[in-house]
């Protein structure tokens, strides 16, 4: 049987034979933020299917390709169909597209996700900017044996959500005049949204926003020392804060809405952000 790292070189020499695209940033696009890669000119599109040892996203929203191409000059390589661990994958196949990162060039992550808003504040429609995570997966993608080679077996979570990245992308915000909140993100497995009881817990940790996604890729991008911004779409609030029962339509429906002022914010980020 292969072992993880030769599945990851089988990967990239077959992207390799698709394309010499050498994209420094990279965006993982949450669910119904999809078409964003859509905006990148001289496409090249690789169905993760095609590719060796990727993961197939099941989900409604979510494309299951990676396509590169150019923005404001910059290459970028767009995940267009994350997978889940909800979905039964491992914690490695779950980070398996950030792990292809390092070496494709990127050196820079913007990752994007659907959240349920359980700061009362907070509203559908809102951008919050990430400024830290809590893990209720209680599961760890760098958990087994370490690749020194990728990065430390302790890895320093001190920035896990890179300040400059934060600060730039809310400049942008303010200079466009697009809403936005900075906010702590909380993971959990999923697929069921969260209870009443969950939601309560979660605010009286101080958490702002709830998903079920990102906290897994995070890990794995900053082991390997890719910078991070991270940015939660509000697509609904959470159990019990609203009149309505939460649904994946709503999710769908509210990053439709707030699609423009989302591409705008991202494109701009791209475009400013400095690659080191």
């Amino acid at each position: 049987m292969n072992k993880p790292l030769d599945n990851i070189q089988e990967s990239v020499a077959f992207l390799r034979t698709k394309t010499s695209s050498k994209p420094a940033i990279a965006i993982i696009l949450g669910s119904g933020l999809g078409p964003f890669a859509d905006k990148l000119l001289d496409r090249v599109e690789v169905p993760t299917s095609a590719i060796p040892h990727y993961p197939a996203s099941t989900v409604v929203g979510h494309s299951g390709r990676l396509v590169f191409g150019r923005m404001h000059g910059r290459e970028v390589m767009a995940v267009s169909g994350r997978v889940h661990y909800y979905e039964g994958y491992s914690m490695d196949q779950v980070s398996y597209a950030v792990r292809l990162m390092p070496a494709m060039s990127v050196r820079s992550l913007i990752i994007t996700n659907a959240a349920g808003g359980v700061n009362p504040t907070f509203r559908p429609g809102d951008l919050m900017l990430i400024t830290s995570h809590v893990n209720f997966m209680f599961a760890n993608p760098l958990r087994g044996p370490n690749d020194e080679s990728a990065g430390p077996r302790f890895p320093d979570l001190e920035e896990d959500y890179d300040r400059e990245y934060l600060d730039l992308a809310e400049q942008i915000a303010v200079e466009r005049g697009i809403r936005t909140q900075r906010g702590v993100y909380a993971a959990g497995v999923g697929p069921s949204y969260e209870t009443r009881a969950e939601v309560r817990l979660f605010r009286f940790l101080k958490a702002d926003a709830v998903g079920m996604s990102t906290v897994p890729e995070v890990l794995v991008a900053r082991h390997r020392g890719i910078r991070v911004l991270g940015i939660s779409c509000i697509t609904n609030l959470g159990t019990g804060l609203s009149a309505h029962r939460l649904s994946h339509e709503e999710v769908m429906e509210t990053a439709q809405r707030v699609k423009a002022s989302f591409e705008e914010l991202i494109g701009e980020v791209i475009r400013r952000m400095p690659v080191t």
